[in-house]
């Protein structure tokens, strides 16, 4: 395959899947907002969500002070915020058109649709109607992307690198959603939160959980109290759930193994290498140590990835 449909199917994934996360830490955001608590509490949810997503100093030049209707804008209908919902799925878009011979007609259509229903519902103010509905709209429209490739698609190299680039980016994704919620946690937060808070408790990790879709699978596996602890064991080091860092991660090894070539023996050993520190992980030895430095840690790790997938198979950007 030339590197650059690779390229371009590879960046056409990962936009669709970060448009979809996108809209998971914004619901999460939003949803917690609505709960009791103090100006500043809610202010510092804001101020979390963008300075884990790197995107504080863009925001603070163009908007200034923080309130959640303009970190909406910013986050979802800001053209010049390449990491808002309508450059993301601008960008899948254009990568798809890029490479239209080859996809199936119906990926086509489902991401240039995507597009088109995406201006009509920011220009008939859906976002600032029902934020809820909108988030969901968007994370819809990222899954029948994902359903329509398995699908219709020949799974070959082309089909690869397109898994490649979404679970590349879920991982990314997954551990900046975790860390929004984690980082701000006090060391003794973890399984002794007061019974004042034991409510509002609740409704945070909940709603951290519905995010990834994960609220029916944590009672089903745990069938008990939402606690911290367990969450994060769920979101880092569950095999069997489907956004997991573990779960992603194994697809991100099994998808490098089917289009390796000649220079990418490194990037697999990495690859392989953090998958198994979650393979054998254990989540009272990683919140031991600071479950923010670890995945500060494995953000880092998941980059360098990237970067290497580039130099390995991909077109390199210039200047």
């Amino acid at each position: 395959m030339l590197s650059r449909t690779a390229d371009h199917l590879f960046w056409m994934s990962r936009y669709t899947e970060r448009a979809e996360n996108t809209a998971r830490m914004l619901s999460v955001s939003y949803e917690t907002s609505l709960l009791p608590q103090s100006a500043a509490e809610a202010q510092a949810g804001w101020q979390g969500l963008l300075s884990i997503s790197e995107l504080m100093p863009a925001y603070t030049q163009k908007h200034g002070e923080v309130t959640p209707a303009r970190v909406l804008e910013f986050m979802v209908c800001d053209g010049d915020n390449p990491s808002s919902i309508f450059s993301c799925l601008r960008a899948a878009r254009e990568n798809a058109r890029a490479v239209r011979g080859a996809l199936t007609t119906e990926i086509w259509e489902t991401q240039n649709q995507t597009w088109l229903e995406l201006r009509r519902h920011l220009e008939d103010g859906e976002l600032e109607r029902d934020p809820g509905q909108f988030f969901e709209w968007v994370k819809y429209r990222s899954h029948l992307s994902r359903g329509v490739t398995l699908g219709t698609m020949l799974q070959d190299e082309a089909f690869h690198f397109l898994r490649l680039g979404t679970f590349l980016e879920r991982s990314d994704n997954t551990a900046r959603l975790l860390d929004v919620k984690f980082h701000a946690a006090s060391k003794d937060f973890f399984g002794r939160a007061s019974e004042r808070n034991l409510e509002s408790d609740f409704y945070h990790w909940s709603a951290v959980l519905r995010s990834v879709s994960a609220f029916e699978v944590y009672r089903k596996v745990y069938r008990d109290v939402i606690t911290p602890d367990r969450v994060a064991d769920l979101l880092v080091l569950r095999r069997d759930m489907p956004r997991s860092l573990h779960a992603s991660m194994r697809e991100v090894v099994d998808n490098l193994a089917a289009v390796a070539n000649a220079q990418s023996a490194e990037t697999q050993r990495r690859a392989g290498r953090l998958l198994s520190d979650l393979r054998y992980g254990r989540i009272d030895e990683i919140l031991a140590t600071g479950l923010h430095a670890f995945l500060t840690q494995f953000l880092d790790r998941v980059n360098e990835l990237g970067t290497r997938i580039s130099q390995d198979f991909l077109v390199l950007e210039t200047d």
